[in-house]
């Protein structure tokens, strides 16, 4: 549906060239402005709606009542059977801020959302063989669970806006009578309050971050991206990592480039490690987080997962040098 709506906006109504790069770009930049944009407004009122029933208190406890492990896998698991993108992955991170999930649990499902789905595994199969793809979805559930536990380990709740702690007085205020007396409506102007609230807050970041990726999916050639990186240097694991920063798409969108990488020479680890930078540390995924969380947290996060990506990338080039 998306797609369909920025080939009718780019290629129809605007009459671009679809093998052009502005064509390709302002297609991209359509698509992903309207999927992002229904997802924020549909998350945050059911997340909204879900508050306005049952108080943040009992989510957390919930959450807290079960052992760390077992919530960390869940939302794990959680992750990888939705295949969202990395900047579609930030609202229902907003929805489990708001619900008082800790910070380390959500952190998980944001890393392990855009790293692993099935779709893209199944095409790691046909391309790399069982093996590779297993040993792929295993480094994304290790960054995962491992990264969620340095961040929590900095205590990161300390570093998350204000205004997203605030909701907890607004919805207070609904559920401050006796709930049952709250008819549907109250329910739905709470729920649809709160898409309106936090979409005014950050719909410019969401049009900027969308912007920059679409600027990078039309116009950074992916010769140059292969041609820079099949030397197996030292170096390259680390510049794949910094390359896949800007560029914006999700495991299985990336998995053509993967593919094109490998026929140019460059080394698998090298490889994986742009297509993990690609997927789960885009620059527009980083713009609209900043929305939700301070810069400490936000460094954190990258300084986590470029170091994580980095690793898996030596790993993997050792495994298959």
């Amino acid at each position: 549906m998306f797609e369909a709506l920025g080939n009718l906006v780019a290629y129809d109504l605007l009459a671009l060239d679809a093998s052009s790069r502005l064509g390709s770009a302002v297609q991209f930049f359509i698509m992903d402005v309207a999927k992002i944009f229904v997802l924020l407004a549909v998350i945050i009122y059911l997340m909204g709606l879900l508050r306005a029933f049952v108080s943040t208190e009992k989510v957390r406890d919930m959450v807290a009542g079960k052992p760390k492990w077992l919530s960390r896998s869940l939302a794990i698991g959680l992750g990888g059977v939705t295949p969202f993108c990395s900047c579609s992955s930030v609202p229902l991170f907003i929805g489990f801020v708001e619900a008082r999930i800790p910070l380390g649990i959500t952190f998980a499902f944001l890393i392990a959302s855009p790293m692993i789905n099935e779709v893209a595994v199944v095409l790691l199969v046909t391309i790399l063989g069982w093996e590779v793809a297993l040993l792929y979805v295993l480094a994304g559930v290790t960054v995962a669970y491992v990264g969620s536990m340095v961040m929590e380990w900095f205590k990161p709740e300390r570093w998350v806006e204000s205004y997203v702690w605030a909701i907890k007085s607004r919805q207070s205020a609904i559920q401050s009578g006796d709930s049952t007396s709250l008819g549907l409506l109250a329910r739905h102007q709470f729920a649809t309050n709160e898409v309106v609230v936090i979409v005014k807050r950050i719909w410019i970041w969401v049009l900027i971050g969308i912007g920059i990726g679409a600027v990078f999916h039309g116009y950074v050639p992916e010769k140059w991206v292969t041609e820079n990186l099949a030397g197996g240097d030292w170096w390259s694991v680390p510049a794949a990592v910094l390359i896949g920063i800007p560029l914006y798409s999700n495991a299985t969108g990336v998995i053509p480039v993967l593919e094109a990488m490998l026929a140019k020479g460059v080394p698998l680890g090298t490889s994986l490690a742009l297509m993990m930078s690609i997927a789960a540390l885009s620059l527009p995924e980083l713009l609209i987080l900043r929305k939700v969380v301070q810069w400490p947290a936000l460094a954190l996060f990258v300084s986590v997962l470029a170091v994580s990506f980095v690793l898996v990338g030596y790993g993997f080039n050792f495994l298959y040098a």
